[in-house]
């Protein structure tokens, strides 16, 4: 499962690693990026495939979804839940990521993500940060749909989608999030309908995990200090928590 991640960067720094999309509705984001302590529900930048108005020629583009795919269809007695995530060897027939799968997926720019791991030394897990060891932006995979709220205002949702763990993701999950590389990209956004062979675990040697404090428990705390390392050590506070 994936469900929190972060954004350390600023707009600028994300439009320019990822030059290759025009801008699109970046500048709506202004103030909710940074964003250290992400979670399901809130808004995010991502990349699709859209005509350009005038045009019509088709090219990546930035532009702002909700974290929470919901159906196209959806009715307002409808309670399901929005799909946060997906695993990669269902998504073919799931009944909601399916067709989003065939024709609308979607590239999540992030600097990391967050996993929890069984303490010996307490009954409260141990959450981690996972990034590159470069410590730059990469992709997560992802899918998207349109959804026409009662109030006639479309909005853009999106889902993360799983795959088996990497071996450094297995010391604390059954799942990670798909990552792409960057080759991968164009392909991931083409009309492919199924491009599952990029579904794959990322490798583990590029990647990097560290002990931070509680506080990411608490989605009211927002601030750089959630993705700090803390000390471990049972004697010297290994538990830290943000105030």
């Amino acid at each position: 499962m994936c469900s929190r991640v972060y954004i350390k960067e600023s707009l600028h720094d994300l439009a320019r690693s990822f030059a290759f999309a025009g801008q699109g509705e970046l500048d709506g984001l202004i103030d909710r990026i940074p964003r250290y302590n992400g979670s399901p529900s809130q808004v995010y930048p991502i990349i699709i495939q859209e005509a350009a108005p005038g045009t019509g020629i088709v090219a990546p583009v930035f532009v702002i979804a909700k974290w929470g795919l919901v159906s196209a269809s959806r009715t307002p007695s409808d309670r399901r839940l929005p799909l946060v995530d997906v695993r990669c060897e269902k998504i073919a027939s799931h009944k909601l990521a399916g067709p989003a799968y065939r024709s609308r997926r979607c590239l999540i720019p992030v600097n990391g993500f967050f996993g929890w791991k069984s303490s010996p030394h307490s009954r409260e897990k141990q959450p981690y940060a996972i990034a590159m060891k470069t410590d730059v932006l990469f992709a997560l995979a992802g899918i998207w749909e349109v959804w026409r709220h009662p109030a006639g205002i479309d909005i853009r949702t999106f889902a993360v989608i799983t795959c088996a763990p990497n071996e450094m993701m297995k010391t604390l999950s059954e799942r990670m999030p798909v990552i792409l590389r960057r080759q991968e990209y164009e392909r991931w956004l083409s009309p492919d309908p199924n491009p599952f062979d990029l579904m794959k675990p990322y490798s583990a040697d590029l990647m990097t995990m560290w002990p931070i404090g509680t506080g990411v428990d608490n989605l009211k705390n927002t601030g750089p200090e959630i993705i700090s390392p803390v000390n471990l050590d049972p004697q010297r506070h290994r538990n830290r928590r943000l105030s």
